[in-house]
């Protein structure tokens, strides 16, 4: 296991306001998507922290609690989130789509994403309340114009990342994206 890797829980939630105030109490990093699209999100916020204390956790988690694996790829602090849920492909295993993301994946993404200042994936460990939820990717870019206009560098990056996905993920099954600022407490 790289010593950058941690593990930590991960708590995602439609109050955001509770998460601000849990975040504020426990420490961690907050991730907000305050779109007016809250309706259609499968979450509004997701709390990542190390703590033992549990139960404030798993009162604020409406939607999941999840142990994950921290794997910062780009660990540079940025404006702008994109927080993409996984899903793994129905004919793999946790292992093997993990596996895939993190050795196959994760060189393409920094290759086809050069905008991107900010990337960690949040391999989860544990699903222990929600839907069955196999990773969080959260990739940063300093603007949002950066996120929507810049996502892909090259001509064919969209193709190459797009069939990549398909080959670790279940992009029907795989929730929405989130667009999330991120606080740090």
């Amino acid at each position: 296991m790289n010593a950058d890797y941690r593990l930590e829980f991960a708590v995602t939630t439609s109050d955001a306001s509770r998460a601000r105030a849990v975040a504020s109490e426990l420490g961690g990093s907050l991730y907000v998507d305050e779109r007016d699209e809250g309706s259609r999100l499968p979450f509004r916020a997701m709390l990542t922290t190390v703590t033992d204390d549990v139960e404030p956790l798993a009162a604020l988690a409406d939607v999941g609690l999840y142990v994950v694996c921290r794997r910062p790829i780009i660990p540079r602090e940025c404006s702008v989130i994109g927080l993409f849920p996984l899903v793994r492909r129905p004919d793999l295993t946790h292992r093997q789509a993990d596996a895939h993301w993190r050795e196959v994946h994760a060189p393409l993404a920094l290759q086809h994403h050069r905008h991107m200042t900010h990337y960690t994936q949040l391999g989860v460990v544990q699903r222990i309340s929600g839907p069955e939820i196999d990773g969080f990717a959260l990739c940063g870019f300093d603007s949002l114009d950066d996120l929507r206009n810049r996502f892909f560098s090259e001509s064919d990056s969209r193709e190459v990342i797009t069939a990549d996905i398909a080959r670790f993920a279940d992009t029907t099954r795989s929730p929405r994206r989130l667009i999330a600022t991120q606080t740090r407490y």
